[in-house]
């Protein structure tokens, strides 16, 4: 079986992950970060593979700055089918976010669920 993530498209790298844009981005600078060893999701990621990623997104975050210069971001990943994840894969999203891109904001990744977005 072919898996989308295991055929590496780099912006960014390190000796565990790396990181690209996103094929189906959300917004502008949308990027995918990923290790490069086939890992189903977050919880299946050694430590070290985990601070690999972690190093990507504070890159990654560089990296959208100088061009797209956002307002905000969303990180997230979807673990298991039941949240979403339809490549099993392990990939984290870094999203830019824009004032102005939604009506309302609030609530952020709440919104995977909309009727629990809003909290008040």
């Amino acid at each position: 079986m072919s898996c989308i993530f295991c055929e590496q498209d780099a912006v960014l790298e390190n000796d565990l992950a790396y990181c690209r844009v996103d094929r189906f981005p959300v917004s502008p600078g949308h990027l995918l970060i990923i290790p490069k060893r086939h890992a189903e999701d977050w919880f299946d990621l050694s430590n070290a593979e985990k601070v690999a990623i972690n190093d990507l997104l504070e890159q990654g975050k560089q990296w959208i700055e100088k061009t797209h210069r956002p307002d905000g971001y969303n990180i997230g990943m979807n673990c298991g089918a039941a949240a979403g994840q339809t490549v099993f894969h392990m990939h984290c999203h870094l999203i830019p976010r824009y004032d102005g891109d939604t009506k309302e904001p609030k609530g952020g990744v709440r919104g995977v669920i909309p009727e629990k977005m809003q909290y008040e």
